[in-house]
């Protein structure tokens, strides 16, 4: 069994799956985080915590992405949350996508926010990226929409992407409607 590994096999599906439910928990640990954030910055212009938690965001998204989502803190924190829970399966290869798009949006926030801690009056843009992250968590952890998955089977279904010999299910098959 390897280390590096981005989904998991189970028997009676032909493609690599991930724990939607750690999924969610996952998104809405970092969502709760980015909120914090976003209040201490907004309200009492306390910046200091931004860089913790973009970097901590950037660390687990890169870790899902790159190496295995089992290892991710954001998803050890949510394993926990829902070990007594089912599991419902979803595909990996659109999360895997999903979580790349999130890597990039809080590397870009990560490194803006180190620049913050001299200039404040980038505040604005800092907090647009997070809100847009913040959007897109509070979306998957709320209602099961992966935009980030959404994004991934539009680009297969235009030719952008080679399309994968068995096509994974998204939450309530929720990317066939």
């Amino acid at each position: 069994m390897s280390i590096v590994n981005f989904g998991e096999n189970v028997a009676g599906i032909g493609y690599k799956v991930l724990n939607e439910r750690e999924v969610r928990a996952g998104a809405g640990v970092m969502f709760l985080m980015g909120l914090y954030a976003m209040v201490g910055g907004i309200l009492f212009k306390n910046f200091a915590p931004i860089p913790y938690i973009s970097g901590f965001m950037m660390i687990s998204f890169l870790i899902s992405v790159f190496i295995n989502p089992k290892y991710a803190p954001s998803n050890i924190i949510a394993r926990f949350i829902v070990r007594k829970q089912e599991p419902i399966y979803i595909g990996a290869v659109q999360k895997r996508f999903a979580w790349s798009l999130g890597l990039t949006l809080s590397s870009v926030v990560f490194v803006m926010s180190i620049l913050l801690q001299n200039d404040p009056s980038i505040f604005g843009s800092v907090c647009m990226l997070c809100l847009v992250c913040m959007l897109l968590m509070f979306l998957e952890t709320a209602f099961g929409v992966c935009v980030g998955c959404q994004i991934y089977f539009l680009a297969l279904r235009l030719k952008l992407m080679k399309q994968p010999e068995i096509r994974p299910n998204c939450m309530g098959n929720s990317c066939e409607i």
